[in-house]
Parts: C-alpha cells; structure tokens; sequence
C-alpha cells in the first residue's frame, strides 16, 4: 500500500516545495494539493456562511501553482490534486497546465478531480452548482482529447470546441491518472466511466498514534463493500482493476492494516496547516508509523 502526503498550504506554512522535499526525503510516495480559488462571504440566510467555513479554505495556495513549485523541487515523488475543482476551471487551461507540469516533471502528475460542494463559489465561476456532475464529465473528456490528440475536438452539452492544437502533450499515456474524488451514490459509475480511480475521503482529524474514533466500523465496512463493487463494475465494463486512493487515512496502524486488507492501494494521510518545523515533527511521526 503505497502512503502520501495532503496539505492547505498557504503564504503563512511551510512551502509546497519544501513540503515535497522533505516528504521525498522520507520515503513518501506522493504529495498532493487541494483546490479553492475562495470562499464567499454569504450572509447566512439560505443556511450558508463564510465564516462558517475553515480558514485554511480561505488561505490555501493555487494547486496548479502548488505543484508546480513542488514538482520543479523534487525528482520522485509523485504530485498531485486533492481534489482539483474541474467544475470551476476553463478545460483548455487545465489542460495546457496539467500536460505542462507532467512533462516538467517527467510524467510524476496524479490528477484528483471533484465536482466541488461549496454552491456559492461555484457559481462565482458561471458554473451550475445542479449540473455539477455533467460538468465535471465533460470537462476531464475535453481534458482527455486534448492530451491524446494532435489535433482535438470535443462536442458535449456544456463544452464544446472544434479541432484544435495544444501542446505540450503529457508524458503519461495517455493522459496522467485521474482519480474521482466523493462518496455519492453514483461516484462508482463515474470513477469507471471517465476516471482511472476512486479518491473517498474519511471524515476526523485523528493524530498519529491516536485511539481509533468512534464511527469507523460502519465507515471501513461501507468502504469495502464499494470497492468490491467498484472492482465488479470495472471488470464488467471492460476497464480492469482500478486502484483506490483514501484519503485523509487514519494514521494508526491497526487502521493501515484494515486499509490494506479491504483493497486499498494508496492512503494519503492530511496534515494540519502548519510551519517547517511542526510538519516536519508530523511527517517524522508518519515516517515512523509506516516503518
């Protein structure tokens, strides 16, 4: 089971480079960074407020700027997104700026999508928090075509262009893993219909070495149960074994052997918002419970 890395990295904590750095050092797998371009204010009387939202959501860094310091600083380890919010980024871009990053990096790009759950940032960026899921489709496909194609096109509901030319074209092929991140009713149906895995996410904020909180029978069963449905529904569909990433793992050890027992390939462990000296004491905790 292989381990990464997550964090809010902001103007105040420790730098994606340094971060990416010190986890290469130790042995980590991968990094990955998470997508909010920000967080409206909101009054609070449809039921939602800015200020009810956690600060490291205002402050975090770009991803796609995140990475790149983080892959231009490294030579192994794998960067990624935790998740990026396709439904709030022009495809075209992302596309250029994904592909650009992969062949910068030599091809170490893991690519986390969601369809975002904040309705207000959302349709800041024009996008239609109800058809959200379509969005997200569509756009990771024009993504596809685009970094498989010389000359790409793509004719969808909500996206739509005639052949084009963008390079540079990633070194993965055909295209970086996309991992689709959520725990919906249909995620399963989308991570086999346009993904190349599953990302759930596992609620708590446990430390290293803490005592398991309450809640994680139900949560570990429901989790094997979907991949076992996962793993029928790739083969049925022709896709073959898609891997699972979990995200924000328990980090303690008994956790990590139930991980690996009901099929999880990856476990991507959250570290709080901090500064160089803090990470690095957690990642050190981390280092050693993987040891």
């Amino acid at each position: 089971m292989l381990a990464g890395l997550q964090m809010f990295t902001s103007a105040d904590s420790i730098t994606p480079a340094e971060l990416a750095v010190a986890a290469e050092q130790r042995g980590f797998e991968s990094i990955f960074f998470p997508d909010h371009t920000h967080v409206p204010l909101g009054d609070g009387t449809s039921g939602y407020s800015g200020h009810d939202v956690a600060v490291y959501y205002r402050t975090v860094l770009d991803p796609v700027v995140a990475m790149s310091s983080a892959a231009g600083a490294t030579a192994t380890i794998k960067i990624g997104s935790a998740v990026c919010l396709v439904t709030q980024r022009d495809p075209i871009i992302l596309a250029k700026q994904i592909a650009s990053i992969d062949r910068l990096s030599s091809g170490r790009v893991l690519l986390g999508v969601g369809a975002g759950w904040n309705d207000e940032e959302m349709r800041n960026h024009g996008a239609d928090p109800a058809g959200r899921f379509r969005l997200l489709r569509e756009r990771v496909e024009a993504m596809s075509a685009i970094w498989m194609h010389e000359e790409a096109s793509y004719h969808g509901k909500l996206v739509d262009f005639d052949p084009m030319w963008s390079w540079p074209k990633p070194v993965q092929r055909p295209r970086p893993p996309v991992f689709v991140g959520g725990g919906g009713p249909n995620v399963l149906r989308r991570v086999v219909t346009f993904g190349d895995g599953w990302m759930p996410f596992r609620e708590g904020t446990d430390q290293v070495g803490d005592n398991l909180s309450g809640g994680v029978e139900d949560f570990e069963s429901e989790l094997a149960r979907r991949i076992v449905e996962l793993h029928t529904l790739a083969e049925e569909s022709g896709r073959g074994r898609l891997p699972v990433t979990l995200f924000n793992g328990c980090p303690h050890r008994s956790a990590l052997d139930r991980y690996r027992d009901i099929g999880i390939d990856r476990v991507v462990f959250w570290l709080p918002t901090a500064g160089y000296g803090p990470t690095l004491d957690t990642m050190d905790a981390l280092a050693r419970l993987l040891r």
